[in-house]
Protein backbone atom coordinates (compact mmCIF):
# COMPACT_ATOMS: atom_id res chain seq x y z
CA UNK A 1 0.00 0.00 0.00
CA UNK A 2 1.15 3.66 -0.48
CA UNK A 3 2.04 4.47 3.06
CA UNK A 4 1.68 8.23 3.23
CA UNK A 5 2.41 8.80 6.90
CA UNK A 6 1.93 12.35 8.13
CA UNK A 7 5.20 14.03 9.09
CA UNK A 8 3.97 17.49 10.03
CA UNK A 9 5.92 17.73 13.25
CA UNK A 10 5.33 20.61 15.60
CA UNK A 11 8.74 22.11 15.02
CA UNK A 12 9.04 24.56 17.93
CA UNK A 13 8.17 21.94 20.55
CA UNK A 14 10.45 19.34 19.02
CA UNK A 15 13.33 21.78 18.69
CA UNK A 16 13.06 22.47 22.40
CA UNK A 17 13.04 18.75 23.18
CA UNK A 18 16.02 18.13 20.96
CA UNK A 19 18.08 21.00 22.33
CA UNK A 20 17.42 19.98 25.92
CA UNK A 21 18.19 16.32 25.28
CA UNK A 22 21.13 16.84 22.94
CA UNK A 23 21.96 14.93 19.83
CA UNK A 24 23.93 12.16 21.47
CA UNK A 25 21.64 9.43 20.21
CA UNK A 26 21.99 10.35 16.54
CA UNK A 27 23.54 7.41 14.69
CA UNK A 28 27.00 8.00 13.23
CA UNK A 29 27.43 7.52 9.50
CA UNK A 30 28.60 4.12 8.36
CA UNK A 31 32.07 3.83 6.93
CA UNK A 32 32.09 3.85 3.12
CA UNK A 33 32.47 0.47 1.46
CA UNK A 34 34.59 -0.05 -1.61
CA UNK A 35 32.97 -3.32 -2.58
CA UNK A 36 29.72 -5.15 -2.18
CA UNK A 37 29.31 -6.69 1.29
CA UNK A 38 30.05 -10.37 1.46
CA UNK A 39 27.38 -12.64 2.86
CA UNK A 40 26.84 -16.32 3.39
CA UNK A 41 24.74 -17.88 0.65
CA UNK A 42 21.07 -17.81 1.56
CA UNK A 43 19.09 -21.02 1.57
CA UNK A 44 16.18 -21.53 -0.80
CA UNK A 45 13.89 -21.70 2.22
CA UNK A 46 15.10 -18.34 3.55
CA UNK A 47 14.71 -16.68 0.15
CA UNK A 48 11.17 -18.05 -0.22
CA UNK A 49 10.27 -16.77 3.25
CA UNK A 50 11.71 -13.39 2.37
CA UNK A 51 9.65 -13.23 -0.82
CA UNK A 52 6.50 -14.00 1.19
CA UNK A 53 7.25 -11.45 3.92
CA UNK A 54 8.11 -8.72 1.40
CA UNK A 55 4.72 -9.27 -0.21
CA UNK A 56 2.88 -9.08 3.10
CA UNK A 57 4.89 -5.96 4.01
CA UNK A 58 3.89 -4.62 0.56
CA UNK A 59 7.32 -3.16 -0.14
CA UNK A 60 6.64 -2.85 -3.87
CA UNK A 61 3.63 -0.57 -3.37
CA UNK A 62 5.76 2.34 -2.18
CA UNK A 63 9.05 1.54 -3.86
CA UNK A 64 7.74 1.11 -7.41
CA UNK A 65 6.66 4.16 -9.39
CA UNK A 66 3.87 3.86 -11.92
CA UNK A 67 5.43 2.36 -15.05
CA UNK A 68 8.80 2.06 -13.29
CA UNK A 69 11.09 -0.85 -12.54
CA UNK A 70 10.16 -2.93 -9.49
CA UNK A 71 11.65 -1.60 -6.24
CA UNK A 72 13.55 1.19 -8.03
CA UNK A 73 11.72 3.93 -6.13
CA UNK A 74 10.63 7.32 -7.39
CA UNK A 75 7.01 7.14 -6.25
CA UNK A 76 5.80 10.47 -4.87
CA UNK A 77 4.23 10.17 -1.43
CA UNK A 78 2.14 13.31 -1.11
CA UNK A 79 1.85 15.16 2.19
CA UNK A 80 0.53 18.63 2.93
CA UNK A 81 4.06 19.82 3.72
CA UNK A 82 5.59 18.54 0.49
CA UNK A 83 6.49 15.35 -1.33
CA UNK A 84 8.55 12.40 -0.09
CA UNK A 85 9.93 10.22 -2.88
CA UNK A 86 10.47 6.54 -2.23
CA UNK A 87 14.02 5.31 -2.64
CA UNK A 88 15.65 2.74 -4.86
CA UNK A 89 15.89 -0.48 -2.84
CA UNK A 90 17.16 -2.72 -5.64
CA UNK A 91 20.64 -4.26 -5.13
CA UNK A 92 22.30 -1.70 -7.40
CA UNK A 93 25.55 -0.76 -5.62
CA UNK A 94 25.50 2.93 -6.50
CA UNK A 95 21.89 4.13 -6.55
CA UNK A 96 20.30 1.28 -4.61
CA UNK A 97 21.14 -0.71 -1.50
CA UNK A 98 23.69 -3.06 -3.03
CA UNK A 99 26.43 -1.94 -0.62
CA UNK A 100 24.28 -2.39 2.48
CA UNK A 101 25.44 -5.05 4.91
CA UNK A 102 22.67 -6.92 6.65
CA UNK A 103 23.20 -4.91 9.85
CA UNK A 104 22.85 -1.66 7.88
CA UNK A 105 19.73 -2.96 6.15
CA UNK A 106 18.26 -4.04 9.46
CA UNK A 107 18.95 -0.63 10.98
CA UNK A 108 17.19 1.10 8.08
CA UNK A 109 14.14 -1.18 8.21
CA UNK A 110 13.68 -1.32 11.98
CA UNK A 111 15.22 1.94 13.21
CA UNK A 112 14.75 4.32 10.29
CA UNK A 113 18.46 5.11 9.77
CA UNK A 114 20.08 4.79 6.33
CA UNK A 115 23.55 3.42 5.70
CA UNK A 116 25.09 6.91 5.70
CA UNK A 117 23.42 7.80 9.01
CA UNK A 118 20.65 9.86 7.41
CA UNK A 119 17.30 9.63 9.18
CA UNK A 120 14.44 8.24 7.11
CA UNK A 121 11.14 10.06 7.07
CA UNK A 122 8.36 7.98 8.65
CA UNK A 123 6.67 7.62 5.27
CA UNK A 124 8.76 4.47 5.63
CA UNK A 125 6.78 2.61 8.34
CA UNK A 126 9.81 1.66 10.41
CA UNK A 127 7.82 2.32 13.59
CA UNK A 128 5.81 -0.80 12.73
CA UNK A 129 8.71 -2.74 11.22
CA UNK A 130 10.63 -2.21 14.47
CA UNK A 131 8.53 -5.06 15.87
CA UNK A 132 9.68 -7.52 13.21
CA UNK A 133 12.13 -10.21 14.22
CA UNK A 134 15.70 -9.96 13.05
CA UNK A 135 15.33 -13.33 11.33
CA UNK A 136 12.40 -12.09 9.27
CA UNK A 137 14.30 -8.97 8.22
CA UNK A 138 17.22 -11.23 7.29
CA UNK A 139 14.92 -13.29 5.07
CA UNK A 140 13.74 -10.17 3.22
CA UNK A 141 17.37 -9.07 2.82
CA UNK A 142 18.28 -12.49 1.38
CA UNK A 143 15.40 -12.39 -1.08
CA UNK A 144 16.19 -8.84 -2.23
CA UNK A 145 19.85 -9.65 -2.84
CA UNK A 146 19.02 -12.91 -4.60
CA UNK A 147 15.97 -12.14 -6.74
CA UNK A 148 15.39 -8.39 -7.08
CA UNK A 149 16.97 -7.10 -10.29
CA UNK A 150 19.50 -4.26 -9.73
CA UNK A 151 18.37 -1.03 -11.38
CA UNK A 152 20.59 2.02 -11.72
CA UNK A 153 18.18 4.85 -10.96
CA UNK A 154 19.23 7.83 -8.83
CA UNK A 155 16.94 8.76 -5.96
CA UNK A 156 14.88 11.91 -6.17
CA UNK A 157 15.30 14.58 -3.54
CA UNK A 158 12.51 14.99 -1.06
CA UNK A 159 10.81 18.39 -1.36
CA UNK A 160 9.44 19.55 1.98
CA UNK A 161 8.79 22.97 3.43
CA UNK A 162 11.04 24.34 6.14
CA UNK A 163 11.42 23.22 8.93
CA UNK A 164 10.10 19.77 8.03
CA UNK A 165 12.99 19.07 5.68
CA UNK A 166 15.43 19.17 8.61
CA UNK A 167 15.98 15.48 9.21
CA UNK A 168 17.54 15.94 12.64
CA UNK A 169 14.06 16.72 13.94
CA UNK A 170 13.37 13.02 13.50
CA UNK A 171 15.73 12.20 16.39
CA UNK A 172 13.37 13.53 19.08
CA UNK A 173 10.36 12.35 17.07
CA UNK A 174 11.75 8.83 17.23
CA UNK A 175 12.29 9.14 20.98
CA UNK A 176 8.58 9.81 21.30
CA UNK A 177 7.25 7.32 18.76
CA UNK A 178 9.75 4.49 18.25
CA UNK A 179 9.79 1.84 20.97
CA UNK A 180 12.42 -0.79 21.66
CA UNK A 181 10.97 -2.98 18.95
CA UNK A 182 10.31 -5.99 21.14
CA UNK A 183 7.16 -7.84 20.05
CA UNK A 184 5.52 -8.97 23.25
CA UNK A 185 3.52 -12.18 23.08
CA UNK A 186 0.55 -13.14 25.21
CA UNK A 187 0.88 -16.81 26.13
CA UNK A 188 -2.72 -16.93 27.34
CA UNK A 189 -3.99 -16.05 23.85
CA UNK A 190 -2.33 -18.92 22.04
CA UNK A 191 -0.08 -19.13 18.96
CA UNK A 192 -2.73 -18.25 16.35
CA UNK A 193 -3.68 -14.97 18.07
CA UNK A 194 -0.02 -14.07 18.60
CA UNK A 195 0.82 -14.76 14.97
CA UNK A 196 -2.06 -12.54 13.89
CA UNK A 197 -0.93 -9.77 16.24
CA UNK A 198 2.59 -9.96 14.79
CA UNK A 199 1.34 -9.73 11.22
CA UNK A 200 -1.09 -6.88 11.90
CA UNK A 201 1.17 -4.78 14.11
CA UNK A 202 4.54 -5.46 12.49
CA UNK A 203 4.79 -6.97 9.01
CA UNK A 204 1.54 -5.71 7.44
CA UNK A 205 1.73 -2.50 9.54
CA UNK A 206 -2.06 -2.00 9.45
CA UNK A 207 -1.88 0.69 12.13
CA UNK A 208 0.10 2.96 9.81
CA UNK A 209 -3.15 3.73 7.97
CA UNK A 210 -5.95 2.63 10.29
CA UNK A 211 -4.78 4.24 13.57
CA UNK A 212 -5.38 7.97 14.09
CA UNK A 213 -2.43 10.33 14.63
CA UNK A 214 -1.74 12.47 17.67
CA UNK A 215 -0.55 16.03 18.13
CA UNK A 216 2.94 15.25 16.82
CA UNK A 217 1.53 13.00 14.08
CA UNK A 218 2.72 9.75 15.54
CA UNK A 219 0.21 6.93 15.83
CA UNK A 220 -1.94 7.38 18.92
CA UNK A 221 -1.53 3.73 19.86
CA UNK A 222 0.57 0.75 18.89
CA UNK A 223 -1.52 -2.13 20.17
CA UNK A 224 -4.91 -3.32 21.32
CA UNK A 225 -4.46 -1.97 24.86
CA UNK A 226 -5.66 1.43 23.62
CA UNK A 227 -9.09 2.19 22.16
CA UNK A 228 -7.38 4.32 19.50
CA UNK A 229 -5.61 1.37 17.91
CA UNK A 230 -7.05 0.60 14.45
CA UNK A 231 -10.06 2.82 15.19
CA UNK A 232 -9.90 4.54 11.79
CA UNK A 233 -7.98 7.44 10.25
CA UNK A 234 -7.66 9.52 7.07
CA UNK A 235 -4.99 8.72 4.48
CA UNK A 236 -4.55 10.57 1.17
CA UNK A 237 -8.10 11.84 1.23
CA UNK A 238 -9.58 8.39 1.97
CA UNK A 239 -11.07 7.18 5.21
CA UNK A 240 -9.09 4.18 6.44
CA UNK A 241 -11.90 2.34 8.17
CA UNK A 242 -12.34 1.28 11.75
CA UNK A 243 -11.02 -2.28 12.23
CA UNK A 244 -12.17 -2.71 15.82
CA UNK A 245 -15.24 -4.60 17.02
CA UNK A 246 -17.75 -1.78 16.63
CA UNK A 247 -20.93 -3.26 15.15
CA UNK A 248 -21.76 -0.37 12.79
CA UNK A 249 -18.54 1.29 11.66
CA UNK A 250 -16.13 -1.54 12.48
CA UNK A 251 -15.84 -5.31 12.03
CA UNK A 252 -18.28 -6.26 14.76
CA UNK A 253 -20.86 -7.56 12.27
CA UNK A 254 -18.24 -9.52 10.32
CA UNK A 255 -17.39 -13.11 11.19
CA UNK A 256 -13.86 -14.45 11.17
CA UNK A 257 -14.66 -16.12 7.85
CA UNK A 258 -15.87 -12.77 6.45
CA UNK A 259 -12.51 -11.17 7.25
CA UNK A 260 -10.59 -14.08 5.72
CA UNK A 261 -12.68 -13.89 2.54
CA UNK A 262 -12.27 -10.13 2.21
CA UNK A 263 -8.49 -10.15 2.66
CA UNK A 264 -8.12 -13.05 0.24
CA UNK A 265 -10.57 -11.98 -2.49
CA UNK A 266 -11.37 -8.29 -1.91
CA UNK A 267 -15.06 -8.99 -1.39
CA UNK A 268 -17.55 -10.65 0.92
CA UNK A 269 -21.24 -10.38 1.77
CA UNK A 270 -20.68 -7.06 3.56
CA UNK A 271 -18.32 -5.11 1.31
CA UNK A 272 -16.24 -4.93 -1.84
CA UNK A 273 -12.78 -3.38 -1.87
CA UNK A 274 -12.10 0.04 -3.40
CA UNK A 275 -9.45 2.72 -3.49
CA UNK A 276 -6.13 2.08 -1.73
CA UNK A 277 -7.43 -1.10 -0.09
CA UNK A 278 -7.88 -2.71 -3.51
CA UNK A 279 -4.17 -2.14 -4.08
CA UNK A 280 -3.30 -3.65 -0.70
CA UNK A 281 -5.38 -6.75 -1.36
CA UNK A 282 -4.13 -7.19 -4.94
CA UNK A 283 -0.45 -6.76 -4.06
CA UNK A 284 -0.34 -8.14 -0.55
CA UNK A 285 -3.11 -9.77 1.48
CA UNK A 286 -4.40 -12.10 -1.24
CA UNK A 287 -1.06 -13.89 -0.88
CA UNK A 288 -1.40 -14.55 2.84
CA UNK A 289 -1.32 -18.26 3.58
CA UNK A 290 -4.52 -19.90 4.82
CA UNK A 291 -3.06 -20.12 8.31
CA UNK A 292 -1.98 -16.49 8.36
CA UNK A 293 -5.38 -15.33 7.09
CA UNK A 294 -7.03 -17.11 10.01
CA UNK A 295 -4.44 -15.66 12.39
CA UNK A 296 -5.08 -12.09 11.22
CA UNK A 297 -8.85 -12.57 11.43
CA UNK A 298 -8.54 -14.11 14.89
CA UNK A 299 -6.55 -11.16 16.14
CA UNK A 300 -8.81 -8.52 14.59
CA UNK A 301 -11.95 -10.15 15.99
CA UNK A 302 -10.43 -9.94 19.48
CA UNK A 303 -10.17 -6.13 19.46
CA UNK A 304 -13.08 -4.50 21.32
CA UNK A 305 -15.06 -1.71 19.71
CA UNK A 306 -13.48 1.72 19.91
CA UNK A 307 -16.67 3.77 19.78
CA UNK A 308 -19.01 1.86 22.04
CA UNK A 309 -21.45 0.78 19.35
CA UNK A 310 -23.73 -1.86 20.83
CA UNK A 311 -26.92 -1.73 18.75
CA UNK A 312 -26.51 -3.64 15.48
CA UNK A 313 -27.74 -2.31 12.16
CA UNK A 314 -31.38 -2.98 11.31
CA UNK A 315 -32.58 -2.63 7.73
CA UNK A 316 -35.45 -0.18 7.26
CA UNK A 317 -37.52 -1.00 4.13
CA UNK A 318 -39.12 2.47 3.94
CA UNK A 319 -36.48 3.81 1.54
CA UNK A 320 -36.94 0.89 -0.85
CA UNK A 321 -40.72 1.31 -0.72
CA UNK A 322 -40.54 5.00 -1.68
CA UNK A 323 -38.13 4.27 -4.53
CA UNK A 324 -40.32 1.44 -5.84
CA UNK A 325 -43.30 3.79 -5.83
CA UNK A 326 -41.37 6.39 -7.83
CA UNK A 327 -41.43 8.88 -4.97
CA UNK A 328 -38.38 11.08 -5.50
CA UNK A 329 -39.38 13.93 -3.19
CA UNK A 330 -36.37 13.36 -0.90
CA UNK A 331 -33.25 15.25 -2.09
CA UNK A 332 -30.89 12.81 -3.77
CA UNK A 333 -33.52 10.14 -4.38
CA UNK A 334 -33.83 10.83 -8.11
CA UNK A 335 -30.04 10.77 -8.53
CA UNK A 336 -29.90 7.48 -6.65
CA UNK A 337 -32.55 5.94 -8.90
CA UNK A 338 -30.70 7.15 -12.00
CA UNK A 339 -27.08 6.38 -11.17
CA UNK A 340 -26.98 3.89 -8.29
CA UNK A 341 -30.12 1.76 -8.16
CA UNK A 342 -29.31 -0.36 -11.25
CA UNK A 343 -26.42 -1.95 -9.34
CA UNK A 344 -27.22 -1.41 -5.65
CA UNK A 345 -30.99 -2.00 -5.93
CA UNK A 346 -33.90 -0.16 -4.36
CA UNK A 347 -33.33 -1.95 -1.05
CA UNK A 348 -29.66 -0.86 -0.94
CA UNK A 349 -28.52 -4.46 -0.57
CA UNK A 350 -26.65 -4.62 -3.87
CA UNK A 351 -25.40 -7.91 -5.27
CA UNK A 352 -23.09 -9.67 -2.82
CA UNK A 353 -19.43 -9.97 -3.84
CA UNK A 354 -19.94 -7.82 -6.92
CA UNK A 355 -21.89 -4.65 -6.09
CA UNK A 356 -21.60 -4.11 -2.33
CA UNK A 357 -24.57 -3.32 -0.11
CA UNK A 358 -25.02 0.33 0.82
CA UNK A 359 -27.44 -0.55 3.60
CA UNK A 360 -25.44 -1.02 6.79
CA UNK A 361 -22.08 -0.79 5.03
CA UNK A 362 -19.38 0.43 7.49
CA UNK A 363 -17.95 2.79 4.84
CA UNK A 364 -21.37 4.33 4.24
CA UNK A 365 -22.02 4.99 7.94
CA UNK A 366 -18.44 6.06 8.71
CA UNK A 367 -18.50 9.45 10.50
CA UNK A 368 -15.90 10.53 7.95
CA UNK A 369 -17.55 10.52 4.48
CA UNK A 370 -14.24 11.00 2.64
CA UNK A 371 -14.22 7.61 0.94
CA UNK A 372 -17.81 7.95 -0.26
CA UNK A 373 -17.06 11.39 -1.70
CA UNK A 374 -14.06 9.96 -3.57
CA UNK A 375 -16.11 7.07 -4.90
CA UNK A 376 -18.88 9.27 -6.24
CA UNK A 377 -16.49 11.82 -7.73
CA UNK A 378 -13.87 9.56 -9.26
CA UNK A 379 -15.12 5.97 -9.16
CA UNK A 380 -13.19 2.92 -8.04
CA UNK A 381 -12.05 -0.54 -9.03
CA UNK A 382 -12.14 -3.76 -7.04
CA UNK A 383 -8.98 -5.66 -6.22
CA UNK A 384 -7.48 -7.66 -9.06
CA UNK A 385 -7.04 -11.07 -7.47
CA UNK A 386 -6.25 -14.59 -8.59
CA UNK A 387 -9.56 -15.90 -7.23
CA UNK A 388 -11.74 -13.80 -9.55
CA UNK A 389 -11.87 -13.76 -13.36
CA UNK A 390 -11.97 -9.95 -13.51
CA UNK A 391 -12.18 -6.81 -11.48
CA UNK A 392 -15.22 -4.54 -11.39
CA UNK A 393 -15.22 -0.82 -12.02
CA UNK A 394 -17.54 1.71 -10.45
CA UNK A 395 -17.80 4.84 -12.60
CA UNK A 396 -17.27 8.27 -11.11
CA UNK A 397 -19.95 10.92 -11.48
CA UNK A 398 -17.97 14.06 -10.77
CA UNK A 399 -18.09 14.91 -14.46
CA UNK A 400 -21.88 15.06 -14.56
CA UNK A 401 -23.16 16.22 -11.16
CA UNK A 402 -22.69 19.53 -9.36
CA UNK A 403 -21.45 19.68 -5.77
CA UNK A 404 -24.96 20.14 -4.34
CA UNK A 405 -26.33 17.22 -6.37
CA UNK A 406 -23.55 14.94 -5.19
CA UNK A 407 -24.00 16.09 -1.61
CA UNK A 408 -27.72 15.34 -1.84
CA UNK A 409 -27.05 11.88 -3.23
CA UNK A 410 -24.45 11.07 -0.58
CA UNK A 411 -26.76 12.32 2.17
CA UNK A 412 -29.59 10.18 0.77
CA UNK A 413 -27.37 7.07 0.85
CA UNK A 414 -26.06 7.81 4.35
CA UNK A 415 -29.58 8.31 5.66
CA UNK A 416 -31.42 5.58 3.78
CA UNK A 417 -32.39 2.03 4.78
CA UNK A 418 -31.74 2.77 8.46
CA UNK A 419 -28.12 3.95 8.02
CA UNK A 420 -28.62 7.11 10.12
CA UNK A 421 -25.26 8.71 9.23
CA UNK A 422 -24.68 12.47 9.16
CA UNK A 423 -25.36 14.45 5.96
CA UNK A 424 -22.61 15.51 3.55
CA UNK A 425 -22.13 19.18 2.72
CA UNK A 426 -21.54 20.54 -0.79
CA UNK A 427 -18.44 22.29 0.60
CA UNK A 428 -16.91 18.91 1.47
CA UNK A 429 -17.58 17.68 -2.07
CA UNK A 430 -16.13 20.87 -3.58
CA UNK A 431 -12.94 20.60 -1.54
CA UNK A 432 -12.31 17.04 -2.61
CA UNK A 433 -13.19 17.81 -6.24
CA UNK A 434 -10.54 20.51 -6.24
CA UNK A 435 -7.96 18.15 -4.72
CA UNK A 436 -8.66 15.46 -7.34
CA UNK A 437 -8.15 17.93 -10.16
CA UNK A 438 -9.21 17.60 -13.82
CA UNK A 439 -10.60 14.07 -13.63
CA UNK A 440 -13.35 15.15 -11.19
CA UNK A 441 -14.41 18.33 -13.00
CA UNK A 442 -17.81 18.87 -14.57
CA UNK A 443 -17.65 17.99 -18.25
CA UNK A 444 -18.26 20.73 -20.80
CA UNK A 445 -19.58 18.15 -23.26
CA UNK A 446 -23.40 18.19 -23.41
Amino acid sequence: MRHVIAIRLLAPLIICIAMSAGMARAAPPSAPASALPSASPASAEQIERGRYLARIANCAACHTAEGGAPMAGGLALRTDVGDVYSTNITPDPDSGIGRYTFDEFDRAVRRGVARDGKRLYPAMPYVSYARMTRDDVAAIYAWMRSEVKPVRQPNRETVLRWPYRMRWLLVPWNWLNLDDGAMRTDAARGPVWNRGAYLVKAVAHCGACHTPRGMLYGEKAGDESSRHFLSGATVEGWSATNLTGDVLTGLGAWSQADIVEYLHTGRNAHATSFGPMSTVIAASTQYLSAGDLVAVATYLKSIPGAHGETQPYRHDPATATRLAQGRFDTPGARQYATYCMPCHNADGKGFARVFPPLAGNPTVVDPNPASLINLLLDGAVTARVNTAPSDYHMPGYGWTMEDQELANLLTFIRGGWGNRAAPVSPEAVAARRQALGPRARISDTP
